[in-house]
């Protein structure tokens, strides 16, 4: 009866998965307030019935009452998240906030499948970094002054960087974290910050010029360290968002220009590099040491085929790191390719959000934060998945939101209550030019009953 139950949760959790992913883009479309606050409460009912069936399940096989605990906690969790939002926020965005919920619940799912504990971990620190997040949309609303800090956050930035170079221990190749925190994540905002209040005023030669030594010191001292992935991230954003400020397609090809040449450089100094190109080119060549991460996870989605094995059908734990860099070939591996592609929408739809965002806003800080982080997070998205599907070479960064990694979700979670208050910066740049807009209408009323009125007498 177990098995029958294993077997077809995992259609109903694909079902699940992609209705909520057509309402993602679905919304985009509707108009009317009322269909778009339907398809919201729909959305956390399919979050709701998909965590209730793969907790179900995940408990049948393992019969871990602990499962249960999680699961509870986990609920609870969501309810006050949601409820804390809408009643902080009027103007928040719901949708940025269920695909949060979304990918979280994903990510719990495939942890606690693997590892109670983990998971359990993962849930104390999501909980606790969105209590301090609620703050953050009401200090980006508030401080005013945050646009004119642009050294403080090109300081702080090498600062943390240069101490984990000197301090860190190397782990799997690379100096990523002191005492447990990684502060490269952290770093991802301040970098943001310091680019766009730099940019904010114009970007004058002169300009792109500093832009352009600060990010090389960022992305040089984490290339010492051999963070390749968080190095690729953070260039990722000074190009786009010294483009945009820009509008210069020279300053694009040179960005691009350097970066080849910078890969090529860093391809023959460190043999870190060249052991993952290795394993890119041909992994079953090198499957007894840096191939075998690679091939582990090309058998588990491969595995999995379209559908899935079923949550505890497969065997995730085969794969090394697999809570961190290789959540993806676990997650298609028991739930199925075509769940992975649902989650990789879902990403898409958060990016789409963001950018969405950017271009509303009138004024250029807030819309090149919104670019800069909406394109860390892409291409932090691109570079695990790219690299668990043999895409791209492994760069060793984590899936926003659904692996495991405190100091990855943390910055993840921070990054989204920005957003979340530039979109409220937005909504009230609305009401303003909608407020202006109904003052002009009234006094052109006016004048033209006064002139009526006049031309009566």
């Amino acid at each position: 009866m177990v098995n029958v139950i294993v077997e077809l949760s995992k259609f109903v959790i694909l079902t699940l998965m992609v209705v909520y992913t057509f309402h993602c883009f679905y919304m985009v479309k509707q108009q009317s307030e009322e269909e778009r606050n339907e398809s919201l409460r729909q959305q956390l009912m399919l979050i709701f019935f998909m965590d209730f069936t793969a907790f179900l399940v995940i408990y049948l096989k393992t019969g871990k009452f602990q499962v249960v605990t999680f699961y509870a906690e986990m609920m609870v969790f969501f309810a006050g998240i949601q409820i804390l939002y809408r009643m902080l926020y009027k103007k928040a965005s719901i949708l940025l906030l269920n695909n949060m919920c979304m990918l979280l619940s994903v990510g719990f799912i495939i942890l606690c499948r693997l590892d109670v504990a983990t998971a359990t971990r993962q849930l104390i620190i999501v909980t606790a970094v969105n209590l301090v997040a609620l703050a953050v949309p009401v200090l980006i609303r508030k401080m005013k002054f945050l646009k004119d800090l642009t050294w403080l956050y090109a300081g702080v930035g090498i600062l943390l960087l240069g101490a984990v170079l000197v301090l860190a221990r190397t782990s799997y190749g690379a100096k990523l974290s002191l005492m447990g925190i990684q502060p490269s994540e952290a770093i991802k905002i301040t970098f943001v910050f310091f680019m766009a209040a730099l940019l904010r005023r114009g970007a004058d030669f002169r300009t792109v010029v500093q832009a352009t030594i600060v990010a090389g010191l960022h992305v040089g001292i984490l290339v010492l360290s051999r963070d390749l992935g968080s190095a690729v991230i953070f260039f990722a954003a000074y190009l786009v968002m010294v483009y945009v400020a820009t509008k210069n397609v020279g300053y694009l090809a040179l960005g691009l220009g350097g970066g080849a040449a910078g890969s090529v450089i860093a391809y023959h100094l460190f043999g870190h590099v060249r052991q993952r190109v290795s394993a890119w080119k041909d992994p079953m060549a090198v499957y007894q040491n840096e191939g075998y991460q690679i091939v582990q996870s090309l058998f588990a989605i491969g595995t999995g085929g379209w559908f899935g094995m079923g949550l505890c059908q497969g065997s995730p734990e085969k794969i090394p790191v697999v809570k961190n860099d290789f959540i993806f070939s676990a997650i298609c591996e028991e739930l199925g390719g075509i769940f992975g592609i649902c989650l990789i929408l879902v990403c898409m739809s958060f990016f789409l959000m963001i950018v969405n965002i950017a271009l509303k806003i009138k004024k250029p800080f807030y819309k090149l934060i919104a670019l800069g982080l909406g394109t860390e997070y892409a291409f932090q998205v691109f570079l695990t998945i790219g690299g668990a599907t043999k895409f791209i070479p492994m760069t060793g960064v984590t899936l926003p939101l659904v692996s495991y990694g405190g100091s990855s979700v943390a910055s993840t979670v921070l990054m989204l209550a920005i957003i979340q208050g530039l979109y409220i910066l937005r909504e009230d740049e609305d009401e303003e030019i909608e407020r202006q807009r109904r003052k002009e209408a009234a006094q052109r009323a006016g004048k033209t009953a006064e002139a009526q009125g006049s031309g009566n007498f």
